[in-house]
């Protein structure tokens, strides 16, 4: 079978995952988990973008039987802090004041299963941000951009402004290592 032709879901609602699968051509369904997103125990966020991609995907492959299931989580680390989403415009805000000047790691777990396989696996990205401005904060706050993104920027959209620097996978910022996941795909369906 021709990866084109593989029945695949996406266990993510994020519209810029959609947009790398629509922009290597695969054919896909969104089938959003719904799962707790919460990690109680203090793990790096290799570890926790692995644990959540993996709930993610065992949620919806309970549903979805001979097709391939993909989820993703992503996190941003600044040292010891694990940023996720904002909880709105402040904690954007706060979150954008951490980044200012400062070198981070994006980091996100994909777990990719079908029949009886499974692959998890993650992929880290620094970015390195331009100092900000108070007003270039608001500004960028202000544009709702910031909500529902890890580290509370998107690279794909306005937020390309914010960044001096990336070392290592462009799609892994926008949200799902693509190039990779393809691979993987490949080598599960064999």
């Amino acid at each position: 079978m021709d990866l084109h032709e593989l029945p695949i879901v996406l266990a993510s609602h994020s519209p810029s995952r959609k947009l790398l699968f629509e922009q290597v051509g695969l054919s896909f369904e969104v089938m959003v988990s719904g799962v707790d997103e919460t990690v109680r125990e203090k793990l790096s966020a290799e570890e926790t973008v692995k644990i959540l991609s993996k709930r993610k995907a065992d949620a919806v492959s309970a549903h979805c039987l001979e097709k391939a299931v993909v989820a993703a989580d992503s996190l941003v680390s600044l040292g010891s802090k694990l940023l996720g989403k904002p909880d709105g415009p402040e904690g954007a805000r706060q979150m954008l004041h951490l980044l200012s000047g400062r070198t981070h790691r994006l980091v996100t777990g994909v777990c990719i299963q079908y029949r009886d396989r499974e692959k998890l696996f993650h992929c880290a990205t620094e970015v390195e941000f331009f100092s900000l401005s108070d007003e270039e904060i608001d500004d960028y706050v202000t544009s709702g951009e910031p909500i529902g993104k890890a580290g509370s920027y998107g690279i794909e959209g306005r937020g390309i402004q914010l960044i001096r620097s990336i070392y290592g996978d462009y799609a892994n910022i926008v949200g799902i290592p693509i190039g990779q996941v393809v691979r993987e795909l490949r080598r599960i369906m064999d």
